[in-house]
């Protein structure tokens, strides 16, 4: 159903309704623009900054990967020495020592998501 029309403002005779009428409608088209205005530029600050964060987000993802690769590298390095070196490590279990803890294996959990 369509809105109801107002009714039209009668001719007043008082130029002061018509003056004071026309302020108020002013007014509240200024602060409609405002409005408008900074909706906009809060809009365009929250793009701004899921972009920042996408790459942020990004760039950190990148770093996880190249750390666990580091770490895995260094495992590994580590495994053939203590091999190598019998007496060092005798009773430990490496295996054991150097698998992945329950809070690595969460981590790698949530990045698969």
């Amino acid at each position: 159903m369509p809105p109801a029309k107002r009714a039209k403002r009668g001719v007043s005779s008082a130029d002061d309704d018509d003056e004071d009428y026309r302020k108020k409608r002013d007014r509240n088209n200024e602060a409609v623009k405002k409005s408008r205005f900074k909706s906009k530029q809060r809009t365009q600050e929250t793009f701004t900054r899921v972009n920042k964060l996408k790459a942020e987000n990004q760039m950190l993802e990148e770093k996880v990967k190249t750390l666990t690769k580091d770490l895995e590298f260094l495992k590994a390095l580590f495994m053939e020495y203590a091999s190598k070196s019998d007496s060092k490590f005798e009773g430990i279990d490496l295996e054991k020592l150097l698998a992945e803890s329950p809070e690595e294996k969460a981590g790698n959990n949530s990045k698969s998501k």
